[in-house]
């Protein structure tokens, strides 16, 4: 599950009460024989715990909304996609079930998520040739192991005791950093273009089978790849991958440290009266912050 699915499950909360008239304030939610509980309580409450984080939450699904739009269909594919992730319809209702969501909680979660990307690829551009590259590697899949260990010095010391005739799977069992190692001896499995990190995935690709690849630096640490396998993917025709394809390639590309600068100018943009006092700062992180300073420069005037 990703991180944002807690916050856009209480926006969803706060934003039913937040819409409420008087009448249906006043509307008792719970009774016991102790008194009763109004929704006006319930959102004062809810106010108090999570007010700001949902508020801010609204309010950025609404400023995206306003300027891109996610269609059913983008919403339909990658719950698809996450349900065969996590073994089918039952196994996934499952684990939705755990964190407390529905399928359609879920489902407002997934297009929010869509519009912040859409946001942050906005001004990212792929050639035609890249996404026909990205096409290619996915009708391949490879069968891989890996050795992952903290940094270049350790990959490469790996690396000669391989060259030296060592066992991999045992290597694996004694230096890698990555848990289920102990049990598989770094064995990965069958994989497609799309579902490692970029820079794993990358060398994987191009490695020949039974050749060990030099040291790869990837967002988890330092990698010894082999390839022991490959065979062809059942993959769907071009026409009807390229969008996803384009966008997945954007993403990848997109600056991810400029997020919330992002996020910070469209909150700018909005023009936000906030109407509630007790929300007044809400949004103080966002709208006051200084502008980049151009650094200071340095004196011309040098000792003799």
């Amino acid at each position: 599950m990703k991180k944002w699915i807690a916050a856009v499950s209480l926006t969803l909360s706060v934003s039913a009460l937040a819409a409420c008239s008087d009448e249906e304030a006043s509307e008792v939610v719970v009774s016991t024989n102790a008194g009763d509980i109004t929704k006006e309580e319930l959102y004062e409450e809810m106010k108090t715990t999570v007010g700001e984080q949902a508020l801010q939450m609204m309010v950025l699904e609404q400023i995206l909304q306003d300027k891109y739009s996610v269609s059913e269909e983008e919403v339909d594919a990658e719950l698809e996609a996450m349900k065969e992730q996590y073994g089918g319809q039952e196994q996934f209702d499952m684990i939705l079930s755990q964190q407390g969501y529905t399928e359609e909680t879920f489902r407002d979660t997934i297009k929010l998520n869509r519009l912040q990307e859409k946001a942050l690829i906005e001004d990212v551009e792929v050639t035609d040739e890249e996404v026909q590259q990205k096409y290619d590697q996915m009708q391949k899949e490879v069968n891989a192991r890996h050795i992952l260990v903290q940094d270049e010095e350790t990959a490469l010391e790996v690396k000669q005791q391989l060259e030296d005739g060592a066992d991999f799977a045992e290597l694996a069992k004694e230096y890698s950093t990555e848990p289920a190692a102990q049990e598989t001896g770094g064995e990965l499995g069958f994989f497609s273009a799309g579902e490692m990190d970029p820079a794993f995935e990358e060398a994987a690709f191009s490695l020949e089978p039974n050749v060990i690849s030099e040291p790869i630096e990837s967002s988890f640490g330092w990698h010894i790849i082999e390839v022991t396998e490959t065979r062809e993917a059942e993959i769907a025709g071009f026409d009807e991958m390229k969008d996803e394809i384009e966008h997945d390639l954007k993403l990848a590309k997109a600056d991810q440290t400029q997020a919330s600068a992002m996020i910070q100018d469209l909150m700018k943009e909005a023009d936000i009266d906030i109407k509630d006092e007790d929300l007044s700062s809400t949004f103080e992180a966002f709208l006051s912050q200084p502008e980049e300073q151009p650094a200071a420069e340095e004196s011309e005037d040098t000792e003799s």
